[in-house]
C-alpha cells in the first residue's frame, strides 16, 4: 500500500532546499535538472490513450472507444497494466542513456472520460463514449491497471480533460460550455469522481474551455470547490497544453500572462503544459502570487515524484526492453481487438465458410491503410496488419483474393492528372469478379481527431455532418449495385450514417480503429473463428438533423439517456452469430421471470444471479446489461440508464450462472441543485444483451428481462 504522507514529507524536506526560482522551474512540464540536489530533468507529458504513444514501438491497442465496445473492465485493467510495463521499460532504458525527452517520463496524460455527447466531435474517439457510468466503469479499470497497487506507482494516470469538454475544437480555446448543476453532476462529472475516490488516480488534467464562465485550469468551482473540495482529490492538477495562455488571449478574463499565471496557481493547477509559468516569477514580484502557493505546487508534484520510486530503488527499475511487444502483451492486444468489434447487421452470411470461397474481394479506401488502424495518440508498431493483408493471411491457398483501393479516403481521385474517381470501375471489376466482397470505408485520424493534428482543417477534426465523404458513398452504391453479397466493414472512431448500407448490406460491422494488427483478428472474426461480442458504447443516430446544436451542452436530447427519436443502431447493441438466451434472473430467493415485483433493500446495492446459455455449437461471448429508471420519479432521464454489466465467456451448448452487482448509487437520482438523492419508491430493472427499447427487440430479437423492485430503505 502506498504512504502519500510519508511521499509528501520527502518532498515537503527535498523542496524546501530550493530556491524560489528552483521551485518555479518545476512547475513547467519540461522540468529542469537540479544538479546540486541530485534531481534529473524530468519531462511530464506522455500519451498512453491505447499503448505507450510517441515514443517508439510498443504495443498498439484499439483505439479507446472500441475497447469502450467491449464493455469489460477485466481487460481494461489488463491494458493498463501493459501500458505501465512497457512504459517501466522505456522509462528505465531510456534514463540509463540520459533521455529524459518528451513522452519518456511515467506521467501518462491518460485515460479520457470526456462525455462523447455529439458524434460531431473529433476527439470522441479518444473517450470511452457517451455514458457516464460506462465511462467511470472503464476509466477505474484502467487507472488501476496502470498505477498497480504495489508500494510504488507502476505509472501516473490522468483523468482529462476536467470538465465539460467536447467540443466544439475549432471553439475551444474561447468557448464557454454552459451547463445546469443537474447535467454538471448527473453527465460530466461522475467518471471524474469515481476515478478520484475509487480509482486515486494520481493526477486531472483540465480542458481548454470555460465551464459556467470559469476557464477550466483556473475554475475555483472545479478545481477548488469540487475537487479538492468535496471529492478530496490529493493528487497534482495539470492544464492542457497552453491552455493558460487562453486565459488572456482567447476567454478574455485576465489581462496578462502574469495574471493568467497567478490566477491557475490561486486555482491549484500544479504544472502547466506550456510556457505561461516563465511569468510566476514576475507574477510572485508583482505580489499576484505568494511563495506558498510556489511551494505547494512543488510539493505535490514531487510528492508524485516519490511515489513513483523515481529516486528509489524499486522492483520496477528491473523491467527490461523484451517487454515491449511481447507476446503476452500482443495477445491481450488481439483480445481487446475481438471484443471491441460491433457487428452492426448480418443476413446469414456471417461467418463466412473458408473451404467454399473461391474468390472474395477486398475494397475500399480502409482496406490496406494503416492509417485506419492506429487512431489518434498512438505508438509505433514493428507490425502492422491491415485488414486485407489479414484476410490474404487467412483464406486457403486456392481462394483468390482480389483488391482495390476503390477511392481516395475523401478526395475525388487518387491520381492527380486522372478523372474524378479513377478506382471505381477497377472497384466494379473486382466486384463481379467475387463471390462476396469486404468493403472497407470510413476514416482515420486525418479526418477526426484533435484540432491542429488532423488534415481536416475545414473543422478542426470535427466533422460537420454524420455522412461518409462523397467518393466513399459512390463507391459503396456503385458496388452494392452489382448484385454480389457484401460485408461493410466501417472503421471510424465515431457514429456514423450508415442507413444506405443498412439497407442494402448484408452485414455490417463497426471496426473502430482496431490497432495495429487489427486486420488478421477482424479476418477471424469474419471466418468464425472467434466470435463477434461487441457492444455500442455511443448510439448511431439516422442524421445530424435528429440533434441539438453542437455548442449546445444541455443533455436535453442527447445520448440514449435522453433522445427522442427513432436511432439507427442504439448504445449497447451488437449483434451476434451464436444464439445466447438468458434462462433465469434471481434476486435472492426470487426468479424475476415469475415474480414482477419485489421488495428490496437498496442500501447496499443488490446482486443479481443471471443464467445464460449458449444454444450454439460454437464458442460465444456476451455482455449481460443491467439498465434501471425510477417509475415514479420527476429527477430521472428519460430512458433507463446503464447501471450494471458483465462480459462472459461460453462454451458450445454451455450454461453459466452470472452474479450481476448494482452498486446502491444507481439507486439514487441528481436533483436539480447536482445533489444526490433518493426519489421515488418503484424502480423498473432491466436484464439482457442491450437496452430495453424498441429498437434493440426489433434488432436483436430479443426481449430484456424486466421486473419492478419496490424499495425498502426510503
Amino acid at each position: 500500500m502506498r504512504d502519500r504522507e510519508k511521499a509528501r514529507n520527502r518532498a515537503q524536506e527535498l523542496v524546501g532546499r530550493m530556491t524560489l526560482e528552483e521551485k518555479v522551474s518545476q512547475l513547467k512540464y519540461d522540468a529542469p535538472a537540479i544538479k546540486r540536489l541530485g534531481i534529473p530533468a524530468y519531462n511530464w507529458w506522455n500519451e498512453g490513450l491505447h499503448g505507450v504513444a510517441r515514443a517508439g514501438v510498443a504495443t498498439s491497442f484499439p483505439q479507446a472507444i472500441g475497447m469502450a465496445a467491449a464493455f469489460d473492465k477485466e481487460l481494461l485493467f489488463q491494458v493498463g497494466e501493459v501500458i505501465a510495463v512497457e512504459g517501466r521499460a522505456k522509462y528505465n532504458t531510456y534514463s540509463s542513456l540520459e533521455d529524459r525527452d518528451i513522452y519518456k517520463g511515467l506521467t501518462y496524460w491518460s485515460p479520457n472520460v470526456n462525455i462523447f455527447r455529439d458524434p460531431r466531435w473529433g476527439r470522441g474517439h479518444e473517450t470511452y463514449g457517451e455514458d457516464p457510468y460506462l465511462t467511470g466503469e472503464l476509466g477505474k479499470a484502467y487507472v488501476q491497471g496502470l498505477q498497480g497497487d504495489g508500494e510504488y506507482l507502476t505509472a501516473a494516470a490522468c483523468a482529462k480533460h476536467f470538465a465539460v469538454h467536447s467540443g466544439p475544437e475549432a471553439l475551444r480555446h474561447e468557448f464557454d460550455a454552459e451547463v445546469s448543476k443537474k447535467d454538471l453532476y448527473e453527465t460530466y462529472l461522475p467518471a471524474f469522481e469515481k476515478l478520484v475516490k475509487d480509482a486515486e488516480v494520481e493526477a486531472v488534467m483540465g480542458a481548454y474551455n470555460r465551464t459556467n464562465g470559469e476557464p477550466c485550469c483556473g475554475s475555483k468551482m472545479l478545481m477548488k470547490d469540487i475537487l479538492r473540495g468535496e471529492w478530496g482529490f490529493q493528487g497534482h492538477y495539470v492544464s492542457d497544453c497552453w491552455a493558460i495562455r487562453d486565459f488572456h488571449t482567447k476567454h478574455m478574463v485576465t489581462n496578462s500572462a502574469e495574471e493568467s499565471a497567478a490566477l491557475a496557481l490561486h486555482c491549484g493547477c500544479d504544472v502547466n503544459c506550456g510556457i505561461t509559468y516563465l511569468h510566476l516569477l514576475k507574477a510572485y514580484q508583482d505580489g499576484l502570487v505568494t511563495e506558498e502557493e510556489i511551494t505547494e505546487a512543488a510539493v505535490r508534484l514531487f510528492t508524485t515524484r516519490f511515489l513513483l520510486g523515481l529516486f528509489d530503488d524499486t522492483p520496477y527499475n528491473t523491467i527490461t526492453f523484451d517487454k515491449l511487444e511481447c507476446k503476452e502483451h500482443l495477445e491481450i492486444a488481439d483480445r481487446a481487438t475481438a471484443e471491441s468489434v460491433v457487428l452492426l447487421k448480418n443476413n446469414g452470411i456471417l461467418p463466412l465458410k473458408k473451404e467454399e470461397l473461391k474468390t472474395i474481394g477486398v475494397i475500399g479506401p480502409n482496406a490496406n491503410s494503416r492509417a485506419a488502424l492506429i487512431g489518434n495518440y498512438h505508438g509505433t508498431s514493428s507490425r502492422y496488419i491491415t485488414i486485407l493483408e489479414g484476410i490474404q493471411d487467412a483464406v486457403n491457398e486456392d481462394t483468390r483474393v482480389y483488391y482495390s483501393e476503390g477511392c481516395h479516403l475523401f478526395r475525388d481521385k487518387i491520381e492527380s492528372i486522372s478523372c474524378g474517381q479513377d478506382r471505381i470501375s477497377e472497384a466494379i471489376l473486382v466486384a463481379r469478379n467475387s463471390e462476396v466482397v469486404v468493403l472497407c470505408l470510413g476514416l482515420d485520424e486525418t479526418m477526426e481527431g484533435e484540432e491542429g493534428d488532423t488534415g481536416n482543417s475545414y473543422a478542426s477534426g470535427d466533422k460537420i455532418d454524420l455522412l461518409l465523404p462523397k467518393p466513399q458513398r459512390e463507391l459503396l452504391e456503385a458496388v452494392i449495385q452489382v448484385g454480389k453479397p457484401v460485408i461493410v466493414v466501417n472503421m471510424t472512431g465515431s457514429a456514423m450514417d450508415l442507413r444506405y448500407a443498412n439497407q442494402h448490406a448484408a452485414a455490417v460491422i463497426q471496426a473502430w480503429y482496431p490497432g495495429a494488427r487489427g486486420g488478421r483478428v477482424i479476418a477471424e472474426l469474419l471466418f468464425g473463428e472467434r466470435p463477434f461480442s461487441g457492444k455500442l458504447p455511443v448510439t448511431f443516430y439516422r442524421c445530424t438533423e435528429d440533434l441539438p446544436d453542437f455548442e449546445d451542452y444541455s443533455m436535453k436530447g442527447r445520448t440514449y439517456r435522453y433522445f427522442e427519436g427513432e436511432v439507427l443502431y442504439p448504445f449497447g447493441y451488437g449483434l451476434s452469430c451464436q444464439n445466447v438466451e438468458i434462462k433465469h434472473v434471481n434476486l435472492g430467493a426470487e426468479n424475476i421471470k415469475e415474480v414482477q415485483t419485489v421488495s428490496v433493500d437498496l442500501s447496499r446495492g443488490i446482486d443479481l444471479l443471471v443464467t445464460v446459455e449458449n444454444k450454439s455449437m460454437m464458442a460465444a461471448c456476451e455482455v449481460i446489461q443491467v439498465y434501471g429508471k425510477e417509475l415514479d420519479s420527476g429527477l430521472v432521464p428519460l430512458k433507463p440508464r446503464l447501471c450494471a454489466f458483465e462480459r462472459v465467456k461460453l462454451a458450445p451448448a454451455q450454461e453459466k450462472q452470472i452474479t450481476v452487482h448494482v452498486e446502491a448509487d444507481a439507486f439514487l437520482v441528481v436533483n436539480e441543485e447536482g445533489k444526490k438523492q433518493k426519489d421515488g419508491k418503484m424502480i423498473q430493472i432491466s436484464v439482457g444483451f442491450g437496452q430495453p427499447d424498441n429498437r434493440t427487440k426489433e434488432l436483436t430479437g430479443k426481449e430484456c428481462c424486466t421486473f419492478v423492485i419496490e424499495r425498502l430503505d426510503q
